[in-house]
């Protein structure tokens, strides 16, 4: 399935050799990334020589030992690779979860999701883990179970496609949320784990400076994702047949919900989508659609009417229908030449009537429609299936 396991190290020389020798018993395509180690690293590793290995003075992070390994696993011809740590905290005999999920999951990312409900989990573990699954699930509307894991399963193709910026701990869910944005699949698998006593466990995370940096991260990443992520994918779908199709079906043809819901549902979001409340009208509408129990996504389509082509028309019909309230004292404009904010501002009683009016009177007549267009189309469709 080429397939292999990528363990970054810095000084754990005392776990580091037990680790590699049960990972050696499952298979022996093994990179090791020594981040800049100072112990009996270096010695331990010189002992072994199916490793392939990758060694260099400095320490600079785990997000760099990472990504160190991912990119020479490609050179080697890898599809895949599974990254665990030296820290033993993860068993080699887990490997056969991951490859089982493979065979279903070609073009995922899959954790090895840890039971983080154990006595042994330490306090700052805990937190974390929940702290970066709020976050991730904020950032691509994925529920994953255990985001902080370092026992995982990355398709090498998706990820060399995109440039990594970080060089820590964070680099972790850098590469989870940005590989989501690029539609990659999440996926887990239940892993063990072993957390060592206290006394004897060895932890290179900084609390203060790490949680710094990965705060930096998610907040930066959380601005991504509402300035351009979610616009993006909004504006995406719109071209989908899918998306058009699942509206159809579930909202609009919907047989658990009566047809005059449905036909106020439009004549509603005409109304908001028209009616001079600028800047709020969508928070309006959903608002109220949830109040009335109008159906929502047929509210928030027919409100926009207002979108940027048919805003001239909008607006010279209602200083149309403004001229009848206003009467001597109504200024008449043409579609293309009088129009101007100068001028909405100098004639803004005229434009605020008749806003209202044509709000009233294309909900009403568009409500109307649509509930003949549901009668006559669930007519046809009955004679159809009785064919």
């Amino acid at each position: 399935m080429k397939v292999c396991v990528i363990i970054p190290t810095y000084n754990n020389a005392k776990t580091l050799g037990s680790v590699i020798n049960d990972v050696s018993a499952y298979t022996k395509n093994i990179i090791v990334v020594n981040d800049g180690s100072l112990d009996e690293t270096e010695k331990i590793l010189s002992e072994l020589p199916f490793l392939n290995i990758i060694s260099y003075k400095k320490n600079v992070g785990k997000g760099w030992a990472l990504r160190q390994g991912l990119k020479r696993a490609t050179e080697l011809g890898y599809l895949y690779a599974i990254t665990i740590d030296s820290d033993g905290q993860h068993f080699a005999k887990d490997l056969a979860a991951f490859l089982e999920k493979l065979e279903t999951e070609k073009n995922a990312i899959i954790i090895g999701s840890r039971n983080m409900n154990q006595e042994s989990v330490p306090g700052k573990s805990s937190f974390g883990h929940k702290f970066s699954n709020f976050w991730f699930k904020v950032e691509t509307g994925i529920n994953a179970p255990d985001t902080q894991s370092g026992y995982r399963l990355y398709p090498l193709q998706p990820l060399n496609k995109i440039k990594f910026l970080t060089r820590k701990y964070e680099f972790e869910i850098e590469v989870l949320v940005r590989a989501a944005w690029r539609s990659v699949k999440i996926e887990s698998v239940p892993v063990s784990v072993y957390y060592a006593p206290k006394a004897t466990r060895v932890s290179h995370f900084r609390p203060f400076k790490d949680f710094t940096r990965i705060s930096i991260l998610n907040t930066v990443l959380v601005l991504i994702t509402f300035l351009y992520i979610k616009p993006r994918n909004f504006l995406s779908s719109i071209f989908k047949k899918e998306t058009w199709r699942t509206i159809w079906h579930n909202h609009l043809l919907h047989p658990g919900e009566p047809d005059v819901v449905k036909a106020a549902s439009v004549a509603f979001g005409v109304f908001m989508g028209i009616v001079p409340i600028w800047g709020f009208q969508l928070v309006v509408a959903i608002f109220l659609a949830i109040l009335f129990k109008l159906n929502k996504p047929i509210v928030i389509i027919a409100a926009n009417i207002s979108i940027p082509p048919m805003i001239p028309l909008i607006i010279f019909l209602s200083f149309m229908m403004g001229s009848f309230w206003i009467g001597d004292k109504a200024i008449d404009f043409s579609l293309t030449n009088n129009i101007t904010l100068d001028s909405i501002k100098q004639n803004l009683q005229q434009y605020i009537y008749g806003s209202i009016t044509l709000a009233i009177a294309a909900g009403i007549t568009l409500g109307l429609l649509t509930l003949i267009l549901l009668k006559v189309f669930k007519r046809k469709h009955t004679i159809t299936v009785q064919n």
